[in-house]
């Protein structure tokens, strides 16, 4: 995980991918959520280096 913030039942983290290295971002409120990857300007997904 890179980021979390919480504010009651509403919150979002930021996650990265052990095996790829692509970063997500998971947002919930209450009891609905969403997974999403994050891109860069050009449409590609954000990586982070992974350490394997």
């Amino acid at each position: 995980m890179v980021h979390y913030e919480k504010n009651g039942l509403e919150g979002c983290k930021v996650l990265v991918d052990k095996e790829t290295g692509v970063n997500y971002l998971y947002s919930w409120d209450g009891y609905s959520g969403g997974l999403t990857p994050l891109l860069n300007k050009d449409g590609t997904p954000i990586i982070t280096e992974v350490n394997k």
